[in-house]
């Protein structure tokens, strides 16, 4: 039973570093294409960093796995016992991480050229599809930000430097509201929109100014929050 267990395969280290070198090649053309087509407000650049590492350490485990049997069953055990408590924001972010999961299978299992087609082509599509919905991309955004008055030196004062990070990023907007109480401003600017990278670099401007601030980007096709 022991001997059945314990039959392994030698692993070519050639294979191992073909497949390794081509799955970082296709974690960085994820990557790109994360990074130049993704429609999430979240920081892109942190969250891609991930896809390289976690390609490769699929490509490795899949690859080590698959000359044991013993290997393999002790590798469902380690995973029962794992949980992931980081969340998913966006489910387009859930996506991409499967994509990379998906290479680092292909790779691992030495399915070398079918999984270098499928990424391509895959991405490939999700680009054209992203193509046409960013041509057709014209709407508008509602901006509602909050931050509590202990944390600006005045009303006026801010509400004209928010008029000028937004003038920077997008020409196109109005002031509809603003409420002001004991301890809290908000305010409500409606945004309109040609691109949805307009909403990445004011979030990220809006931050930077003011680390304390509270973004919420609101409108029909439900653009999540912040």
């Amino acid at each position: 039973m022991l001997d059945d267990l314990n039959l392994n395969s030698e692993i070519d280290i050639s294979l191992l570093i073909l497949n390794l070198l081509c799955g970082f090649f296709a974690s960085i053309l994820i990557q790109f294409h994360y990074r130049k087509f993704a429609s999430v407000l979240t920081n892109r650049d942190d969250f891609s960093n991930l896809f390289p590492f976690l390609t490769l350490i699929v490509v490795l485990i899949i690859y080590v796995v698959k000359s044991s049997l013993a290997l393999s069953l002790g590798l469902v055990g380690a995973l029962s016992i794992v949980r992931f408590r980081t969340p998913i924001k966006e489910p387009e972010e859930l996506a991409y991480i499967f994509i990379c999961i998906a290479a680092g299978l292909g790779y691992g299992a030495n399915q070398t050229i079918p999984t270098s087609v499928a990424v391509i082509l895959i991405l490939l599509l999700v680009y054209l599809l992203k193509i046409k919905k960013i041509r057709n991309t014209n709407k508008n955004i509602f901006l509602s930000i909050e931050i509590e008055k202990n944390d600006i030196n005045n009303t006026s004062e801010f509400s004209n430097i928010i008029k000028k990070i937004i003038e920077n990023e997008n020409d196109n907007f109005n002031l509809t509201r603003i409420d002001i109480t004991e301890n809290i401003f908000q305010a409500t600017y409606i945004l309109n929109l040609k691109n949805l990278e307009v909403l990445e670099n004011l979030n990220k401007a809006l931050q930077k100014k003011f680390p304390k601030i509270k973004i919420n980007f609101i409108d029909q096709n439900n653009v999540p929050s912040i």
